[in-house]
């Protein structure tokens, strides 16, 4: 204690003495020295709290729940990024990537895994339970599978003050249909199944 206090052992010898535990105390409290100068509680035009429950999802599927927390809805928040993620059973984080911000998630709840893709066709696969922590290069695509019985709830970090993301199905959309029907080798019905799967 004394090492931690920065105080000599011996400034605090009567803390090594066996004692007596003592009542509360009854004694005196001193008045304060400026009775005034106590700040009334007042809300900070900035407020540095939000409830989670109080946030809509603002991307919801049959399978995944998003609830982004940026300085969009939390001005304090000027350079962290945070989004709660819900993964139903057997559903998908689908495949996305952030162009301007590092990625890490902490797992709260729930077994997934997430696969995350780099150059040359290289892609590498973990598994994650409650309680660890992934992480995805910026602008590298990935995306997290619930491989568990329960909701996979984990939360993804980013290092920005705002959430973006592109996901493969607003890149798809964002391309010219010829160049992607031709470059992926599908039909235009296929292509037309893909774009109506995102909401």
């Amino acid at each position: 204690m004394a090492k931690n206090l920065g105080l000599a052992e011996a400034d605090l010898e009567s803390l090594y003495k066996p004692q007596h535990p003592l009542p509360i105390s009854q004694a005196a409290l001193d008045p304060p020295s400026n009775p005034s100068s106590s700040l009334p509680r007042t809300s900070t035009p900035h407020p540095f709290d939000i409830a989670l429950n109080s946030i809509s999802p603002e991307r919801k599927s049959v399978s995944t729940e998003l609830k982004i927390i940026d300085s969009e809805k939390l001005p304090a928040a000027t350079s962290i990024v945070a989004a709660h993620v819900v993964v139903k059973p057997g559903g998908l984080r689908e495949m996305h990537w952030h162009p301007d911000a590092d990625e890490w998630q902490y797992f709260l709840q729930g077994k997934g895994r997430m696969t995350v893709f780099f150059n040359a066709g290289r892609a590498r696969t973990a598994d994650f339970n409650a309680g660890d922590i992934g992480y995805v290069p910026k602008a590298l695509g990935h995306y997290v599978q619930n491989t568990g019985p329960t909701d996979l709830i984990f939360l993804e970090i980013l290092r920005a003050n705002r959430f973006r993301e592109v996901s493969l199905t607003d890149w798809i959309r964002n391309t010219p249909p010829d160049l992607v029907t031709q470059h992926l080798g599908i039909s235009r019905d296929t292509l037309n199944a893909i774009l109506k799967q995102r909401p």
